[in-house]
Order: C-alpha cells, then sequence, then structure tokens
C-alpha cells in the first residue's frame, strides 16, 4: 500500500502505463514543459522524451483528431484536454469519428483511444473553466465514460481504459487533485458502480468530486439516526442499473447529487431509471441535488453556494425521509 495524492496516482498510472507498452503515449497542451495544467506529467517528458510526451498547438480538435488517427494505427494514446469545457472545440472529432468509426466500419475499425480532462469548479476559475459536462458525453453511444473519485480508481482507472478496445474518457475533478489517499487496488472495475458506505435508510446516488461531499452529509445523517447508503456511479456510461435499482429496494428512498445542471442532468437519467426499474420499491419521490442553473461564478462564496454542499444533500435526505 503507498500512500499519495490523486494527482500522483494518475502521474503513476501513466509511467506505469508508458513502461509497461511502447504504444502508449502522451500528448495535449502544456504536458510536457510544463509539466500538465494540474501537473499530473510533471517531470515525465525527462524521463520518457518529447517522442512520448508531446505538447501540441492550441487546437483540440486537431490534437484530438490526431489521437483518433494514431489509435487508428494501432498506436495507444492517452489525450489530455485541458479542462472539460475546451473539450466541447473536439467535440466533432469525439462525437463524429472516435465514437461512430467501429459502428461505421462494419466493427473492421477500433479507435483505442483515452481521452483525459478536468472537470468540475471550486478553485475559482470562472465560466470558461469550471463545469461538469460528463454527463453530456455520458449521452453518447460508443464512448465509455469514468469518473474516478478515488486514489484507487485514479490509478486503476487509466490501465483498464488503455485495454479497451473502443474509445474511453476520463473526467477528473479539479477538487480531487490534492487529495491524498493509500494506494490499495492497482486494478480498477471500468464496469461498475462502488458502494462507498452501506446504508438502510436512503441511497445517495453520486460521482467524481460530489462523493466525499456526499460522505460528509451521511455522516452528518448517522449522527442524527439516519442510515444513508452511498452509491459512487464511478462509470457514467454504461450506468450500473443493477447496482442502483438493488440499493433503492432495499432503502426504498434515493438522492441523486450531480455537479452537473438539473435539467436534462445525469441525475434526471439516474432518477428516470428508478421510476422505470423500481417505482413500487420507493416510499418516496427521487429527489436531486445539482449545481445552480447558471454559469459557474468567480467569487468564491457564489462558486459555493452554486455547487451541491453537505448541509444541501443533508436537506434532501430528510425531506426525502420526511
Amino acid at each position: 500500500m503507498t500512500e499519495l495524492t490523486y494527482r500522483e496516482a494518475v502521474r503513476q498510472a501513466h509511467k506505469d502505463a508508458l513502461n509497461a507498452d511502447e504504444r502508449v503515449f502522451l500528448m495535449g497542451e502544456d504536458v510536457g514543459q510544463y509539466g500538465g495544467c494540474y501537473a499530473v506529467s510533471k517531470g515525465l517528458l525527462e524521463e520518457f522524451g518529447p517522442e512520448r510526451i508531446r505538447d501540441t498547438p492550441l487546437s483540440e480538435s486537431g490534437f484530438t483528431g490526431a489521437g483518433i488517427g494514431a489509435a487508428l494505427g494501432g498506436m495507444r494514446p492517452i489525450v489530455e484536454i485541458m479542462t472539460v469545457n475546451f473539450s466541447l472545440l473536439a467535440l466533432d472529432q469525439i462525437l463524429n469519428n472516435a465514437a461512430t468509426i467501429r459502428h461505421m466500419s462494419g466493427g473492421q475499425f477500433n479507435v483505442p483511444l483515452v481521452i483525459r480532462m478536468a472537470t468540475g469548479a471550486g478553485r475559482q476559475l470562472a465560466a470558461q473553466h469550471s463545469h461538469s459536462l460528463e454527463g453530456w458525453y455520458a449521452h453518447i453511444p460508443g464512448l465509455k465514460v469514468l469518473t474516478p473519485a478515488t486514489i484507487d480508481d485514479a490509478y486503476g482507472m487509466l490501465g483498464a481504459a488503455l485495454a479497451d478496445p473502443d474509445p474511453v474518457l476520463i473526467f477528473e475533478n479539479v477538487m480531487l487533485y490534492n487529495r491524498p489517499g493509500i494506494l490499495e487496488a492497482r486494478v480498477a472495475d471500468i464496469a461498475s458502480a462502488a458502494v462507498r458506505r452501506p446504508g438502510k435508510d436512503i441511497t445517495l446516488i453520486t460521482y467524481g468530486g460530489s462523493l466525499w461531499k456526499t460522505l460528509e452529509a451521511a455522516e452528518t445523517l448517522a449522527a442524527e439516526g439516519i442510515d444513508a447508503e452511498v452509491i459512487d456511479l464511478r462509470v457514467l456510461r454504461p450506468l450500473d442499473n443493477a447496482a442502483i435499482l438493488a440499493s433503492v429496494a432495499k432503502t426504498r428512498r434515493a438522492v441523486v447529487i450531480d455537479e452537473g445542471w438539473r435539467s436534462g442532468s445525469l441525475a434526471a437519467e439516474v432518477s428516470a431509471r428508478i421510476m422505470e426499474g423500481a417505482f413500487w420499491e420507493l416510499d418516496a419521490p427521487v429527489g436531486r441535488v445539482c449545481t445552480a442553473e447558471v454559469p459557474i461564478p468567480y467569487p468564491k462564496h457564489l462558486e459555493d453556494a452554486a455547487l451541491p454542499q453537505a448541509p444541501v444533500i443533508v436537506a434532501a435526505a430528510k425531506s426525502a425521509i420526511g
């Protein structure tokens, strides 16, 4: 077992992948000499050289397209997009090429591409660098969408994604990079949700940066005699329906916590699946705690007010219990 930060776990995953397979390389803005916008790739250029740690121009569509081409050519590229907001500049490549080539070629071609990007708010980076758009990408068939929240998943999901024959997007919440922890498992499950806290009174369903706020809320609820089960979705596409429905069948109440906006959100999709698959098990309507429907503000107090926070999660859980 090794103690390290989330950032260091992602960096170590890169080092191990680069050492294990000469086809693996990293490309993106400032990943080389600067060491990455969030210092994930710090030191990798010196260790692996410019052929495998490639700084790119400021052209998300261009270098994401190059990554798709490299994957089609037999390489195992890791494309880092600095922040999820900038990924919209590469959406044509991701949606119309990476996600569709296997289907449109009748299964003749695969795109074993990994795209990593920072997501979420909390660092006062304002409205063009702070949104949570992973739910948008979970809408797209042909992609696998991962949201590691723990040290083990931060490390293990990269290797599992590189082994996948199809495109995988990994969303790393910016508030997790400095989070310390113990690396225990070096292999991650990229198909299933995880029960992070068992409970019997209500199910709290979340992912990514909101996991730790939800666990904090669960501890507050426990002090008041409410035993909350916390489900970490981990994989947004494909969603683990079985884990969600099994938990709700046990607790009979659910609240979904999602850093995306409420309208058209992943939380709405999870809520709909619970209604379709566990309606007769419910003792209360499914609750949702989402980001306020505004561009993320710059001032710290307004940014905090816009995001899901533990006290709001506690209030939503109490409301569901009645």
